[in-house]
């Protein structure tokens, strides 16, 4: 391991394949006040909702994305994709720069990158019956005529398990899980090879949710795609990915294959998110219960962002900010005591019984 090291995991860790996306100090900030004013006292402030993350993700992978909210999960999924504009930082796919392609050049790509929303109530358009829903995506992106646009709209919704006499109804005449089933029918309906799963399952009710996540882990395996899954739901993570990386402030804290990140976390924050799932931590494991909230994204603490609510705190971490560490080749975190054993300090207290989802410490920040 080194400790000054802060090169990026590579994507052969991940079954040797070559990389589908590389992402290189990715970041978004959003202007919280304006003004001509504002401009001119320096008084401009920004919440760093992705601040410097870079991330490779290996062709046919699953990559999940957990952290308390408004940890900047949704804002990085988003700018991933060009749904948000990046402030600064580097997002190539497939070889192709995207953050310097103009809408109309971004149009052919749009084609391999698609995007499953939380909450599928506000992203279909309830003024549009479900089959001009999923037509529109195929007379954009597909070269078929209106027979084979028609066939292939119900083939999409038996694929994802619903009638397809459901193409002449309206959103609002479809259940939370039924309209669910409709925005992953929209996703694939263009074949793409990359898709952004935002908290799919988080508004469902938990039968819905079971069958949502079996679809989804189908439909991934069926088309081979390259899938990020965010949740706050820790057992789904591990269930569904291959890998995972920590959000904290904005930044990565942590990124390791799926098993190694349940069963040897190293970063104080991981342990932390980990330790309130009884059924992950163990039953005689401690909760470790963070203090205080999470500080604000406005104005992020100097050295390690964590530092503030980290009971392995000391000197060094609220003046230094530290380099990713590697615990192994796919395994690394950033914290300044990279040893185990040069750590001082008590890891939490026995608490009671601890939810099963990542508790929301902290208010929303734009777009998670």
């Amino acid at each position: 391991m080194n400790a000054n090291d802060s090169q990026e995991s590579t994507p052969e860790s991940v079954g040797g394949t070559e990389p589908i996306l590389e992402v290189r100090d990715l970041e978004k900030y959003f202007r919280v006040n304006e003004g001509v004013l504002a401009s001119l006292v320096g008084a401009t402030q920004y919440v760093r909702a992705v601040d410097g993350v870079s991330l490779t993700l290996a062709e046919g992978e699953t990559f999940g994305l957990v952290g308390e909210s408004g940890c900047g999960k949704s804002t990085l999924a988003r700018t991933l994709l060009r749904l948000e504009e990046p402030t600064g930082g580097s997002i190539t796919f497939r070889g192709t720069e995207l953050t310097t392609l103009s809408d109309r050049e971004l149009r052919p790509i749009r084609s391999e990158i698609q995007f499953i929303h939380q909450d599928p109530s506000s992203s279909l358009n309830p003024r549009k019956r479900i089959g001009d829903i999923l037509r529109r995506p195929l007379e954009l992106h597909r070269d078929l005529d209106e027979t084979e646009r028609a066939a292939e709209i119900r083939s999409l919704l038996d694929r994802v398990g619903l009638d397809p006499g459901m193409r002449h109804r309206y959103p609002h005449e479809l259940s939370g899980g039924q309209k669910q089933r409709v925005e992953i029918a929209r996703a694939i309906s263009v074949n793409p090879s990359f898709i952004v799963a935002d908290e799919p399952t988080s508004a469902l009710d938990v039968t819905v949710q079971a069958q949502i996540l079996e679809l989804i882990t189908e439909i991934q395996e069926e088309y081979d795609l390259t899938l990020v899954f965010i949740s706050h739901d820790l057992r789904t993570i591990r269930y569904i990915t291959d890998r995972v990386g920590v959000m904290y402030l904005g930044e990565l804290v942590e990124v390791a294959p799926t098993g190694t990140i349940f069963d040897e976390p190293a970063h104080p924050y991981t342990q932390s998110l980990l330790s309130a799932v009884p059924e992950i931590g163990g039953s005689e494991t401690a909760q470790i219960r963070l203090e205080g909230q999470p500080p604000d994204p406005i104005d992020t603490p100097s050295g390690c962002r964590f530092h503030t609510r980290c009971p392995l705190a000391q000197e060094a971490c609220s003046a230094v900010e530290p380099e990713s560490a590697f615990v192994s080749s796919d395994h690394q975190y950033r914290c300044h005591f990279t040893d185990p054993n040069t750590r001082t300090g008590t890891i939490g207290e026995p608490t009671d019984a601890a939810p099963d989802r990542i508790e929301d410490t902290g208010p929303e920040v734009s777009n998670d």
